[in-house]
């Protein structure tokens, strides 16, 4: 059974940090691109950040350039988002997911979804 379990999200002062996990189990982790997607109230589920399974690359959407960074581990099976600056609009519940595809901002592009963690940053 394929599972993306989120962690990490809480409450955060604005200019704080957050370091949020998604741990992997059910594929092989290697062949699959992972991707982060985070979704305000009343918004549409939006790309954050991505890594590619075929060489690594990573991706980030303009507002989080400087400010995020996406890493894996390959031994923990786990994909980690390094939040730093965090802003007030910032605010939606984050989730992770898995694309046997190279990476994309759209969410369709991705096949399994975590139930998503929540991250709040209070001004």
């Amino acid at each position: 059974e394929v599972q993306l379990v989120e962690s990490g999200g809480g409450l955060v002062q604005a200019g704080g940090s957050l370091n949020l996990s998604c741990l992997v189990s059910g594929f092989t982790f290697d062949d699959y691109t992972i991707g982060w997607f985070r979704q305000a109230p009343g918004k549409e589920r939006e790309g954050v950040s991505c890594i590619d399974s075929t060489d690594g690359a990573t991706y980030y959407a303009d507002s989080e350039k400087g400010r995020f960074a996406i890493t894996k581990d390959n031994a923990k099976n786990t994909v980690y988002l390094r939040m730093n600056s965090l802003k007030p609009e910032d605010t939606a519940v984050y989730y992770c997911a898995a694309s046997f595809f190279t990476c994309s901002y759209h969410a369709q592009s991705f096949d399994y979804w975590g139930q998503g963690t929540q991250v709040t940053v209070s001004s």
